[in-house]
């Protein structure tokens, strides 16, 4: 019954945190319009290094880049992007039958480096966090629905007019403590997408 609870009060936040944030987004942009949205599709391709190579997953993202200032209401640098994505797909661990459904839902920090930007690619960092579902536990794992903070590189890559990307990240899956069971399982991800 304590973990029923611990698990309705972590998604009722989760909840009302969307809530906000899509508030917040409509808001900026009705007062400034200046950058306009981008939009894109990406397939994700991961394996997990920690606690091993067991787990291997593919998803589709679909994701929405905002000018940042326009999100939160504060002087930012120009070159930084707020980005919203959800994910779905599937899992396969080493040892199991079947594949396991994976479900996500990040917003992200996205700072372009201009200074190494040319014609053709314009890298980037980014970071953030989010909530992630999957349909499998691994031991003292202690949940299904954890935390899902990520860490990036990328860059957008211009081929002939035709707005690519390419990124590799760092993706881990934890609790928090909302369970006293809290094993993190962490990944290595290759994504490749196009903003429409």
């Amino acid at each position: 019954m304590k973990r029923i609870h611990r698990t309705h009060r972590f998604m009722t936040t989760v909840a009302l945190a969307t809530m906000v944030i899509m508030t917040t987004i409509s808001a900026g942009q009705a007062a400034d319009d200046t950058i306009a949205p981008r939009y894109a599709l990406t397939g994700n391709f991961a394996t997990s290094y920690s606690p091993g190579n067991d787990i291997q997953f593919m998803q589709i993202s679909a994701a929405a880049l905002y000018d940042y200032d326009q999100v939160w209401p504060h002087h930012a640098p120009e070159p930084l992007r707020f980005k919203i994505e959800a994910s779905a797909g599937l899992a396969n661990i080493a040892g199991t039958s079947g594949n396991r459904a994976v479900a996500s839902a990040n917003m992200l920090a996205l700072y372009f480096i201009d200074p190494l930007t040319t014609t053709r690619v314009r890298p980037y960092v980014e970071a953030g966090i989010g909530i992630i579902y999957t349909d499998y536990q691994i031991n003292d794992q202690g949940l299904r629905v954890n935390f899902n903070p990520q860490l990036g590189i990328g860059s957008e890559i211009n081929l002939n007019g035709t707005p690519y990307f390419v990124a590799a990240r760092l993706h881990h899956i934890s609790n928090g403590g909302l369970d006293d069971d809290n094993r993190a399982i962490n990944s290595l991800m290759l994504q490749i997408g196009q903003f429409f």
